[in-house]
């Protein structure tokens, strides 16, 4: 079972998208055309897990290889962030040099999920990538790739 992914090739529609890739697009647009602010949902408060689909893949060929018990193994990175780490980490890889506004009419959705990640750990499995780091590579790609 994963948790949020996120990384190349992913779907960055403003509309259709999961709050990753929507954020990393709608950080770029702003920067791009010096908007004043970056409007988000709520209060920033929630906490998301999210993971590097390089990972994933890693992940999942790890257990392929290692793995052969019945019970389901969460894949995920066992760490999660706040909307609003998550809307300054954006802001500062994209360069936006604006302010980040929260609409607070618009839900939170639930408050923290984040997958317990012990029985992946457990059988020797760790990812590769940091948040930052993740962000900052699909960022890459995004710029390079898509239109």
């Amino acid at each position: 079972m994963p948790t949020n992914l996120y990384g190349p090739n992913d779907n960055f529609d403003l509309e259709s998208s999961h709050v990753l890739p929507a954020l990393l697009r709608k950080f770029h647009e702003a920067t791009v055309s010096k908007k004043e602010s970056v409007t988000m949902w709520g209060s920033g408060k929630p906490k998301r897990e999210f993971m590097h689909v390089d990972d994933m893949a890693d992940a999942c060929v790890f257990l392929m290889n290692t793995y052969s018990g019945s019970d389901i193994v969460n894949i995920g990175t066992g760490k999660d962030v706040s909307i609003k780490q998550l809307g300054l980490l954006m802001k500062k890889i994209t360069g936006f040099k604006g302010k980040i506004v929260w609409d607070t009419s618009k839900p939170d959705g639930m408050l923290r999920k984040r997958l317990n990640v012990s029985r992946l750990h457990k059988l020797g499995w760790k990812h590769k990538y940091d948040l930052e780091s993740g962000v900052k590579h699909a960022y890459t790609w995004f710029k390079k790739e898509y239109k």
